[in-house]
């Protein structure tokens, strides 16, 4: 599967964006995938996980309440809808895929990648 990153930008901080994390290729219902992040000078962070089937998701503790990620089997996409965005959250944004059922939130779990989508968020 092939995965591609997108809706990144500028946001004011309270502000909100969207990415979405579209997949190629057949069977995409078939993987549980992660939204991870790396902000200069820092490590890859996890920060939310869904299942194969959307019933169970997985936040970073400082995301929770303000991020959300939700998929569509039918357009082979997955988003993350970030909303109260804060400057803390600039980082580039990466979608990553797994077969399989589980919630991963270690990046050593998942096998495809997309690019990153980069979000700046200004105080």
């Amino acid at each position: 599967v092939q995965l591609q990153a997108s809706g990144g930008g500028l946001a004011q901080a309270g502000g909100s964006l969207r990415l979405s994390c579209a997949a190629s290729g057949r069977g995409f219902s078939g993987y549980s995938v992660g939204w991870f992040r790396q902000a200069p000078g820092k490590d890859r962070e996890f920060v939310a996980s869904i299942t194969r089937d959307g019933g169970s998701t997985y936040y970073l503790d400082s995301v929770k309440g303000r991020f959300a990620i939700s998929r569509d089997d039918a357009k082979n996409t997955v988003y993350l809808q970030m909303n109260s965005l804060k400057p803390e959250d600039t980082a580039v944004y990466y979608c990553a895929a797994k077969f399989g059922y589980g919630l991963g939130s270690s990046a050593g779990q998942y096998r495809y990648w997309g690019q990153g989508a980069l979000v700046t968020v200004s105080s």
